[in-house]
């Protein structure tokens, strides 16, 4: 429905229709009359404002007209449902309140137009065009209430469910709070509210699932109360119209366990009395909530009631939508139901036998009397008969219901590994090997061992001999040896490094100095030692080590007695240039060198002052008595 009305312009309040239209005709059309033009030009010039204001009103009014759908041309399922919802009269009523004012304001138009030809000054004229627009003004300002009805049923429109009346749907029906949106949220991806008290679904509701393929839209309607038809609330006659006008598979849905506040007799009257909606149509009746009562645990005359339910040919299934048993069977066997409807009353149709006409279907005859049947050879048959059955697999929620407290995840048996590697803690395969498999545990203390005998080898001098002296073999073991030394050496200096880098770490802040010469001096007096005249012991800094970090000047003394540093650096703006007035000149034209690189610098939110672009023609004196056209 949703989609077909999406495209309704918004309907404005009377008071911003009128503004709008008025706002308009001053903006599209001339501004300017003088007294002193002709007559003729005066008439015309009125005459235009009154004709855009009509015109205007038209469009608009007549957008409204259209946008809006007409009882009479739409689906009865929607004609029925905008009467349950908005009242047909009324809307009809409003509509039609909308025409006459179109019609009005085309009169009043033409009315004021024929006088404006005969007007004979400008004052006459004005006069006309404020009557002419003001009264399209009353006229709207009557339609406030129709106005304000259609936007009303115009957002209420956008809100509604998009339902296709043509095409395959399951239709849930029953007792307010016996499950039915509990069904349509598990085999439908809706989310429609759930609650335990009744009439919690206000509405229609639509849900989409697929079966063989297709596409299938299920309607969750609204609760229905056992009373006469006039005494229903609009939201039980949503359900009704829906029962009446949709070709669909119906389900009606009972609580046999009787905790929705009905008994099973009240629900089975109620079936009784919409009965005749069903007419025509596949029709399933679903007992839900199988998970609190069994159908035999029932009472002798509540199971006689559901057995003339399967005495009048009418299919009785059973299921519970909180442990989701038997609800995708239901949702099979009704969409099974009413694909086999629609074959049969395609089948009766004419159309089916102008495709029969057409069709030709070969049946061949038999040539010599004699009957073939079909030959299955012993074998396969041998074969078929010692075929063991299959096993079911059991799931891993299989394994939970069956072990209860006892079972575990175990996600590692389902591995596409040998036996011996699944439970490996990283099986890590090279060259089809588990890698795994080749680990020494044992290996850190081997290597501490050979760690020792090396440092036997080194202290036995094994590794000073000259190289003359030595074999092929123990040249390869000095080799190696080498090799390991340079190795732990690049190790011992890496993690000497650390994370740093090698970078200089900043000291934390507040960290207390872990050495220094005063504790170092405090701590040897208070062991008893003289620690007076102890300057070349490196407690001070000595003069070579203050030298060494402190860059010398080289000084010399001028004339004056002075002195000045011999590494004097000339400024950058005075190298190379011996006359004050030079220094001067070049300083000027660098500012001015500066100034020409930023004049294109472009103004931002910082800028004291943004200078508004505008076109030279506005601002260009006064406008001529020429063409108005543009304004």
């Amino acid at each position: 429905m949703s989609a077909l009305l999406f495209f309704i312009v918004i309907v404005p309040t009377a008071k911003d229709f009128i503004d709008i239209v008025l706002s308009k005709t001053q903006r599209k059309t001339p501004t300017v009359v003088h007294k002193q033009y002709k007559i003729s030009r005066i008439r015309q010039f009125y005459m235009r404002k009154v004709k855009f204001a009509q015109q205007t009103f038209h469009d608009k009014l007549s957008t409204i007209l259209t946008d809006f759908p007409k009882l009479d041309d739409i689906h009865p399922f929607y004609a029925d449902l905008m009467n349950v919802l908005y009242d047909k009269d009324h809307y009809k009523l409003a509509l039609g309140q909308i025409n006459i004012a179109l019609h009005l304001i085309d009169n009043v138009s033409k009315d004021y137009v024929r006088l404006l030809k005969y007007g004979d000054s400008l004052y006459r004229c004005k006069q006309l065009k404020k009557a002419a627009l003001g009264r399209m003004a009353t006229i709207m300002k009557r339609q406030a209430q129709s106005l304000q009805y259609l936007e009303q049923v115009r957002q209420h429109l956008s809100r509604l469910p998009s339902i296709d009346p043509n095409t395959r749907t399951l239709l849930i029906c029953g007792f307010p709070n016996v499950g039915k949106s509990s069904f349509i949220n598990k085999i439908t991806r809706a989310d429609v509210e759930v609650q335990p008290y009744a009439f919690t679904t206000k509405s229609l509701f639509v849900g989409h699932t697929d079966h063989r393929y297709l596409r299938w839209q299920v309607v969750d309607t609204p609760g229905i109360l056992d009373h006469p038809l006039e005494n229903r609330n609009t939201i039980e006659m949503q359900a009704i119209a829906a029962l009446a006008h949709l070709r669909a598979a119906i389900l009606y849905v009972m609580d046999i366990s009787e905790q929705c506040g009905h008994t099973i007799e009240q629900q089975v009257a109620l079936f009784e009395s919409i009965k005749p909606l069903f007419a025509n149509k596949p029709l399933l009746v679903v007992l839900n909530k199988t998970d609190v009562i069994r159908l035999e645990e029932l009472k002798p005359e509540q199971k006689t009631l559901i057995q003339n339910f399967i005495d009048d040919d009418i299919p009785v299934m059973e299921m519970s939508t909180l442990s989701e048993e038997g609800v995708m069977n239901v949702k099979t066997e009704a969409c099974e139901r009413l694909l086999a409807h629609r074959i049969e009353v395609k089948i009766k149709s004419k159309k089916v036998e102008g495709i029969l006409n057409r069709l030709h279907v070969a049946v061949p005859k038999p040539r010599d009397g004699f009957t073939r049947p079909a030959f299955v050879p012993e074998n396969v048959i041998k074969q078929r008969l010692e075929k063991a059955p299959k096993i079911k697999k059991k799931t891993e929620r299989d394994l939970e219901v069956e072990l209860e407290d006892d079972y575990s995840l175990d996600l590692k048996k389902n591995y596409d590994l040998p036996a011996d590697f699944k439970y490996d803690v990283i099986p890590e395969f090279w060259e089809g090997k588990n890698i795994a498999d080749y680990i020494d545990p044992d290996i850190m203390a081997k290597l501490e061992e050979l760690e020792r005998e090396e440092e036997l080898r080194i202290e036995s001098g094994v590794y000073d001999k000259e190289e003359e002296e030595l074999d092929d073999e123990e040249k390869e073991i000095h080799r190696l040896a080498g090799k390991i030394r340079e190795k732990k050496a690049i190790i011992a200096i890496e993690s000497r490094i650390g994370r740093s880098g090698g970078a200089p770490v900043m000291p934390r802040a507040g960290r207390k100095r872990e050495r220094s010469v005063s504790r170092l001096r405090s701590e040897f007096e208070e062991l008893g030692v003289d620690m007076s005249n102890k300057e070349g012991a490196h407690f001070s800094r000595t003069k070579s080590r203050s030298t060494s970090r402190t860059p010398i000047k080289k000084a010399r003394a001028d004339s004056a007695g002075r002195v000045r540093s011999s590494s004097r650096v000339t400024p950058r703006d005075q190298s190379g240039i011996r006359d004050v007035g030079l220094k001067a000149k070049a300083k000027k034209m660098s500012h001015k060198s500066q100034d020409k690189m930023n004049q294109f610098g472009k103004a931002g939110e910082a800028d004291r002052h943004i200078a508004v672009k505008m076109p030279k023609h506005l601002y260009s004196g006064k406008r001529g008595i020429g063409k108005t056209d543009r304004r």
